[in-house]
């Protein structure tokens, strides 16, 4: 969605890069510590994590604020 790389994304959560290549390879699971800086990083450039709501949970880009 965002077109990052693994190094992109791992500059923006300040997390290691094999931490975001192991994560996608499903190796391991991050680190409570870590997951959460890598969801604010992604939050903070425009991405919306929707809750189960009898649809699957899921993604989607937010839309920028609408000018008066």
């Amino acid at each position: 969605m965002l077109g990052w790389s693994q190094a992109e994304l791992a500059a923006a959560a300040q997390v290691s890069r094999p931490t975001i290549v192991d994560f996608e390879r499903g190796v391991r699971v991050p680190h409570a510590g870590n997951l959460a800086s890598i969801v604010a990083a992604l939050e903070q450039a425009g991405i919306e994590f929707t809750p189960e709501n009898g649809g699957g949970a899921g993604v989607r880009l937010r839309k920028p604020p609408t000018s008066p």
